[in-house]
């Protein structure tokens, strides 16, 4: 089993896959909201984890980016500014994970630069 460094290595590496994707798919017409809106908050997601393996801090199976953030906040990492409504994402995630009801429409732009604060955030505490 990977020790804390480890998964925060790969849990980063993760969330950069997500945001590519998100990223490659924001101005593709025939890519469905739902699309974009699932990749962003799983990169968020996974740089929210990343840092808290990298801290040492175990954390729950979630993808309640609430959830995370207040982890985060309770392991007294400093989270930006930048990420204060990242769990806004959370019903796009969980919505295209589990088939669920469409969260609604997506703000591409908005979600694309939430996760991208996470992922660079994140990068700052994992030792690569």
């Amino acid at each position: 089993m990977a020790d804390q460094a480890d998964l925060a290595r790969e849990l980063l590496g993760l969330a950069r896959d997500d945001l590519a994707a998100a990223d490659a798919l924001i101005d593709v017409a025939r890519v469905t909201d739902a699309i974009v809106g699932f990749h962003a908050p799983q990169a968020a997601e996974k740089a929210l984890k990343a840092a808290l393996a990298g801290g040492g801090h175990d954390f729950p199976f979630t993808h309640n980016l609430s959830t995370l953030l207040q982890l985060c906040e309770d392991a007294e990492l400093e989270l930006p500014a930048t990420l204060e409504s990242v769990d806004s994402l959370t019903p796009y995630g969980v919505a295209g994970r589990y088939g669920a009801r469409s969260a609604g429409p997506v703000d591409r732009a908005a979600a694309l630069a939430l996760a991208t604060a996470a992922v660079a955030w994140a990068s700052t505490l994992v030792d690569e």
